[in-house]
């Protein structure tokens, strides 16, 4: 056997065959030394391009498929003359009933119609070319939806908030739980509504619940795949009732509102012109409402169609309508209740333009205007 030069060995392994002797030289005794069942040497083809695998980046890690998902992995590699391509899972050939293989000329392919959870592993593509080999590696997953926990327990109802604890899920869904989704229900309406998400521990507190109703809680368990389809439910109703209030009030006295009349502003002296209106103001207090008497130089008043006398919220009013020569004098204005009484008294002048004249020997007068 020859030495191999620099740019044999650069092309890959091949078999060298020492050059053969002519045949009368050495004939017999080649014969003689090879077997009748030796198989006959062969040229290996040189390797001109070496196996190499160009795995995508998405597949640098594990690769996550929900159950009933198509899995489909295109693997480009080279390699020349056309290497050979194996793949196998956790060690071991394929299941072809369930995966499909397909080598081309510079790819290979993966595929599984739907895939289930048995379907999860490491996969492993070899590339072989003569003595030399490359592999790569898919760590493929396949999820589903976690199952419900597996009950779920009121353990504490005080104020407006209720205490709630739960068991895990058997089943995870073959991936890590992301947190449990605690809902309710009030028995009036009996819609659910979400209160809490991606709760990490097996039992929370819920607030804020409306005094007088009922609630019923539960709870779905979550992966990266969804919630879980069912939850299961409490038994026991939570009732947040009204906590008791006794308010204990203070003894006071009554205070004693009643009073008797007085006046706050009293009547003011005026001086009326003959045929304009006039009128007389006063203010009263008392407790319980007065009466309100009228007095002119001592005489009732009231009822006197000449007189209108008007009385709201302690103000007392008295109108003199056209007053003339004769409605002069002393105005009294009296206010009566039971405690007692007062009064306040004015005095009206009635001037206007004229002289008194005379009558004969009468002695009435007449106001020459």
């Amino acid at each position: 056997m020859e030495a191999a030069t620099a740019q044999e060995a650069a092309l890959g392994p091949t078999l060298k065959v020492k050059e053969a002797s002519p045949p009368d030289a050495d004939g017999p005794q080649t014969s003689s030394q090879r077997g009748a069942g030796s198989p006959l040497p062969q040229l290996l083809p040189p390797i001109e391009e070496h196996p190499k695998i160009w795995l995508p980046r998405a597949l640098r890690q594990t690769y996550i498929r929900k159950v009933g998902d198509t899995v489909n992995l295109l693997i480009p590699f080279q390699g020349k003359p056309k290497p050979q391509a194996i793949w196998t899972r956790d060690g071991c050939a394929l299941d072809t009933s369930r995966v499909s293989v397909r080598n081309g000329e510079r790819d290979s392919i993966l595929f599984i119609r739907e895939a289930q959870r048995a379907d999860s592993g490491r996969y492993q593509l070899t590339v072989q070319l003569g003595g030399l080999e490359a592999t790569a590696t898919i760590d493929i997953l396949v999820i589903e939806r976690p199952g419900p926990p597996q009950s779920i327990r009121l353990v504490d109802v005080w104020g407006s908030s209720a205490t709630l604890e739960w068991t895990p899920p058997q089943d995870m869904g073959n991936a890590a739980l992301l947190g449990y989704t605690v809902q309710k229900a009030d028995t009036k309406s009996g819609l659910w509504f979400t209160v809490l998400e991606r709760c990490r521990r097996a039992s929370c507190t819920v607030p804020n619940l409306i005094v007088g109703n009922s609630y019923a809680f539960r709870v779905f368990a979550e992966n990266q795949c969804g919630l879980s389809e069912n939850a299961p439910v409490t038994a026991d109703l939570a009732h947040i009732q009204k906590a008791a209030t006794v308010y204990k009030t203070k003894g006071f006295a009554q205070r004693d509102f009643s009073e008797a009349p007085k006046f706050t502003q009293p009547l003011a002296d005026c001086t009326a012109v003959i045929g304009y209106d006039t009128q007389l103001f006063c203010c009263v207090r008392a407790s319980p409402k007065p009466k309100i008497i009228w007095l002119k130089n001592k005489m009732d008043i009231q009822g006197n169609p000449k007189y209108r006398a008007l009385t709201h919220l302690g103000i007392c009013s008295l109108e003199i309508r056209k007053p003339g020569p004769f409605d002069g004098g002393i105005y009294t204005c009296k206010a009566v209740n039971p405690l007692g009484e007062a009064s306040v008294d004015c005095r009206v002048d009635v001037k206007g333009k004229g002289t008194p004249v005379t009558l004969g020997n009468s002695s009435l007068l007449r106001w020459k205007i």
